[in-house]
């Protein structure tokens, strides 16, 4: 009996040994806010903010890789993406990662807003290149370009996309990748900043172009709402834009303005987010990431200890990836985000 004891307590030491081996402790930041009681269900507030990497210009675009169990994220203005997987070191992955030209062009010339399609492959907003592309995980070699033109006219900087169940993309085009992030300049073609629709066919339509800045986007659950942030400091501002049954958009109205919260003090504006299972908005913006209810209704917020710009859910789906200026950020959930 004594030996059967000895021998579990061996075996389970041994496991436990091996288990922490294969983890790595990771230095933590910022802090979690509960603004509402309906964050409890979303997010504990103990849980640590931990940095998996730091030392970058500008991180942006996180998205998890599923079948190889990673995450993918960009350096805008260092044109490369990074990677990064459990237990291990972040690397390069694709550099140039949205600018392949030979002469330097802009601050901010990389890729930015990468999404998993439904094919398996990486789709990127490329700044630089000006373009839609997508590629081969494994073959960046066949990279092509899937949207680069608007009525014969360039594209500004395409800044984040989603796909519909559909097939068809929805991505940003803000300025923010030119040369002059759009102010009086001649590369700038198109006299608006739009959201565009890249159906299957890869016909290229306009659905809003009343946006000063449109940024950050994702749909509901049910795919009936498209939301768009916009990064304009004069309208802090989220929309909800209905999705007819042709895939088209309607007029947009408010879902949630910033602009309180700015004049409260919390800094930043609208950049990227992503939607939990429940329909509850992560979204980059003042003070953080903050937690919107499908009411519209702030739950709380994510101190990320600087300027965030984009999330990711990934692992099992319950752990939220913040790409936060310098730094890449984990922070485990209650909640999965939508599609896990």
């Amino acid at each position: 009996m004594k030996k059967n004891i000895f021998y579990l307590f061996c075996c389970l030491t041994s496991s436990l040994f091996s288990m922490n081996a294969q983890e790595k402790s990771y230095p933590t930041i910022g802090k979690i806010h509960r603004l509402d009681p309906a964050l409890d269900k979303l997010l504990d507030i103990s849980s640590p903010i931990e940095i998996l990497g730091t030392g970058y210009t500008w991180s942006e675009g996180p998205v998890w890789v599923k079948k190889g169990n990673y995450l993918l994220f960009s350096d805008v203005p260092e044109n490369v993406i990074h990677k990064w997987a459990p237990g291990k070191e972040v690397e390069v992955f694709l550099k140039p990662s949205g600018y392949t030209g030979t002469v330097p062009y802009s601050e901010e010339p990389g890729a930015n807003g990468l999404i998993i399609n439904k094919k398996g492959n990486l789709v990127s907003c490329e700044h630089g290149d000006r373009r839609i592309a997508e590629m081969p995980l494994d073959n960046p070699a066949k990279k092509k370009t899937l949207a680069h033109l608007f009525e014969g006219k360039k594209l500004n900087s395409p800044n984040d996309l989603v796909q519909h169940s559909s097939g068809d993309y929805y991505f940003t085009d803000p300025p923010y990748g030119l040369p002059g992030r759009g102010k009086d300049e001649p590369a700038k073609e198109l006299p608006f900043q739009g959201v565009y629709r890249l159906n299957k066919k890869g016909e290229l339509s306009l659905q809003v172009k009343d946006m000063t800045r449109p940024n950050g986007l994702a749909f509901s659950p049910d795919e009936k709402i498209l939301y768009v942030g916009q990064s304009d400091p004069k309208g802090l501002i989220w929309k909800a834009f209905p999705v007819d049954k042709n895939g088209n958009l309607g007029e947009g109205k408010i879902f949630f303005d910033g602009a309180e919260l700015a004049k409260s003090g919390w800094r930043g504006a609208p950049d990227g987010f992503k939607i939990d299972k429940s329909g509850n908005l992560w979204a980059t913006g003042p003070g953080g990431v903050l937690i919107i209810s499908p009411e519209g209704k702030l739950l709380g917020r994510i101190e990320a200890g600087s300027a965030t710009a984009n999330v990711a859910f990934g692992e099992d789906g319950s752990t939220l990836f913040i790409t936060a200026d310098m730094n890449l950020l984990r922070v485990r959930t209650k909640t999965k985000g939508m599609g896990w």
